[in-house]
């Protein structure tokens, strides 16, 4: 089975690195023109490259931020005035941040629902419109496997996460007359720059690899080893494609069998 996106508009949020930049990859290799955003210009110059590497559609790099109201209306005009219109929308931007529940502070709290929650409603709000009107359009709000099973010391992520799932919901079933489907994609260990900066924090006595072994074998993942990024893209592919034209509404999870709730 191949899935196309040829000729697919398709904006992905926190796109500089790790799952976003895997995205943006498999995004234009399999035809679709791509905007990535984030925070470091660096970073996204250099992901824009690799994007261009890989396919002659169209490619476009914006700093912003989607935390707030203005910055995610700066990031949706230049998507827009980049590729005319928005078919895919990925909702990826957001960090984790766990902490003991009578520990976090309401400027905590905010700042999270502001990256993670009201991020997502403010793109969806107004790319949707469009996508009814041609009667195509995928979105993926991009979760955690928290957001089905939250675990103590879990908040605020796990909380927002939630939230997010619960968007997702509501939008599919908006969305679904006029062949707009909208899921979410929960995560689960995946080898990342967060894990590598963790590693060269330590001393370094075993390689990297075997970090990433140890740490598979402390969480008792079920298959073993952390999952690629590469992995979460090519499902992420599959449902902006035709070829997953049936499925909306739903939260999968990415994590290798670890999540207590299907």
């Amino acid at each position: 089975m191949e899935c196309r996106m040829d000729g697919r508009n398709a904006l992905i949020t926190g796109s500089s690195r790790g799952l976003g930049r895997a995205m943006a990859l498999n995004f234009a290799a399999s035809g679709a023109n791509v905007v990535i955003c984030g925070r470091r210009e660096n970073l996204l110059n250099e992901t824009l490259k690799e994007v261009e590497a890989v396919s002659d559609t169209k490619a476009f790099a914006f700093v912003g931020d989607v935390s707030t109201a203005a910055g995610v209306a700066e990031l949706l005009d230049n998507a827009e005035n980049a590729l005319g219109h928005i078919d895919i929308l990925i909702n990826n931007a957001g960090a984790s941040l766990r902490k003991p529940f009578c520990e976090i502070s309401d400027e905590e709290w905010v700042k999270d629902f502001e990256v993670k929650v009201y991020a997502a409603i403010r793109t969806c709000r107004h790319v949707l419109p469009g996508m009814m009107e041609r009667k195509w359009g995928r979105i993926i709000n991009v979760l955690n496997i928290g957001a089905k099973a939250p675990p103590g010391g879990g908040a605020p992520t796990a909380v927002s996460r939630a939230t997010g799932m619960a968007l997702t919901k509501v939008l599919s079933k908006e969305g679904a007359p006029h062949n707009v489907l909208v899921n979410a994609m929960l995560v689960g260990r995946i080898e990342s720059d967060q894990w590598l900066n963790r590693w060269k924090a330590t001393d370094q006595k075993q390689s990297y690899d075997d970090y990433l072994k140890n740490m598979a074998k402390d969480l008792k993942l079920p298959i073993g080893r952390l999952g690629r990024a590469e992995e979460f893209a090519n499902m992420a592919c599959f449902l902006c494609s035709d070829a997953g034209s049936y499925i909306n509404g739903v939260a999968i999870n990415v994590d290798g069998g670890t999540s207590p709730a299907v």
